[in-house]
């Protein structure tokens, strides 16, 4: 199973992690989404991830990737 991390800008509750859990769960070879307001971290994990179609996902939901971290 592949994992991606990522920086998100904007987050600031627990609706905020639910948009981008929705969002990010529709795209293709996501299995799990864990969202860390705290940290302001959105990891992604699944097979064969996508990272244009996971960062799209991510500002859909209305928020800003700042940055991929190393997994």
């Amino acid at each position: 199973m592949a994992e991606r991390h990522y920086t998100v800008t904007g987050m600031s509750c627990e609706h905020c992690a639910e948009s981008i859990t929705e969002e990010v769960s529709e795209v293709p070879g996501v299995d799990e989404v864990l969202v860390e307001l705290a940290t302001d971290t959105v990891t992604v994990r699944g097979t064969a991830l996508d990272d244009g179609s996971i960062r799209h996902a991510i500002v859909e939901a209305g928020y800003t990737v700042a940055k991929q971290q190393a997994a």
